[in-house]
């Protein structure tokens, strides 16, 4: 066998590399940004004022690093389309719900929540033949959403529960779901993550405004306060970051690998929502995260063991 193809079967089988640690690392921004936004509100920030400016910041990020690498977000009607959308059900409505309701249901049950979109993103990639089904990746999928439900069970059930926030906060895994096939099925053609995600997140911003210019709302912050100023500034690093990683993973871990950053979020969210934050451990802590951690084992390896498989 020749040094090149030595190589090239190296580089193959060492490729799981890059979508895992994106995945590991874009978690980690994903629980530490949902503990911000918790410290945001109890500063006096509204979580639209918090998301609006949070992201405004993260796409001037992302738009210098596109020039940078001089791979600017093309502009067409597929383009477009495709980043008020993704921006729609991936950056603002998601985030809208899952930082309004923290508040009320606290930062340590919306970090575990958003590791829910495992499941309906397998099983919408699979209906959508995104996906090829393996054992091992099914089970991974079922034990981090058993994980998650356990909490969200105890929570919903626990006697100062809010119903209504419980659901809304609910609500941003499913369109979290919906973010993670769209975006795989409608990808323009030729276009880098580099120039994607400052597109979606220019386009959250122009939504988010919008959202802003109605009746009770409003995107206003403090300017003579340097504290709120300062989150912001940090908010809109960990977004440029999760977000950049958010689209290299989709493209080199596909829609199930991607869900999982919302497993990982968890994990790493919660300890700091109980050890930093303040708040009490949410009941049945040990067994849902424990099964949260199998899932991601699980699905990374029959990941790791499709990329290997001989062709």
């Amino acid at each position: 066998m020749s040094d090149a193809s030595k190589q090239q079967i190296s580089n193959h089988k060492h490729a799981w590399l890059i979508p895992f640690t994106c995945l590991l690392v874009g978690g980690a921004l994903i629980g530490i940004s949902t503990n911000l936004a918790k410290y945001a509100g109890q500063i006096g920030i509204t979580p639209l004022a918090f998301l609006f400016w949070s992201i405004t910041g993260a796409a001037i990020i992302l738009w210098i690093v596109a020039v940078i690498k001089q791979e600017l977000p093309p502009l067409n009607a597929r383009s477009i389309e495709y980043y008020f959308v993704a921006a729609l059900v991936s950056v603002a409505g998601s985030n809208l719900l899952l930082f309004s309701a923290i508040p009320h249901v606290g930062a340590g049950f919306v970090a575990l929540i958003i590791s829910l979109p495992p499941l309906l993103t397998y099983l919408g990639a699979l209906l959508l033949r995104m996906e090829q089904f393996t054992i091992i990746r099914a089970f991974g999928v079922i034990a981090a959403l058993t994980g998650a439900g356990v909490l969200a069970v105890r929570k919903m059930t626990a006697p100062d529960a809010s119903l209504f926030w419980i659901l809304m906060a609910l609500c941003g895994p499913v369109l979290l779901a919906i973010g993670n096939i769209y975006r795989t099925l409608r990808w323009p053609d030729q276009a880098s993550p580099s120039a994607l995600a400052p597109g979606m997140l220019i386009a959250a911003t122009l939504l988010l405004l919008m959202c802003g210019a109605l009746p009770d709302f409003s995107v206003a912050v403090s300017l003579t306060d340097w504290l709120p100023l300062g989150v912001i500034a940090v908010q809109a690093g960990l977004f440029a970051g999760q977000f950049l990683l958010l689209f290299m993973l989709q493209k080199t871990g596909g829609p199930v690998l991607l869900s999982l950053l919302g497993s990982v979020g968890a994990v790493v969210g919660v300890p700091v929502a109980v050890f930093l934050q303040g708040e009490a451990p949410p009941s049945g802590l040990l067994l849902g995260s424990s099964m949260i951690a199998l899932g991601v084992a699980l699905v990374t390896w029959g990941g790791v063991r499709m990329a290997t498989k001989p062709k």
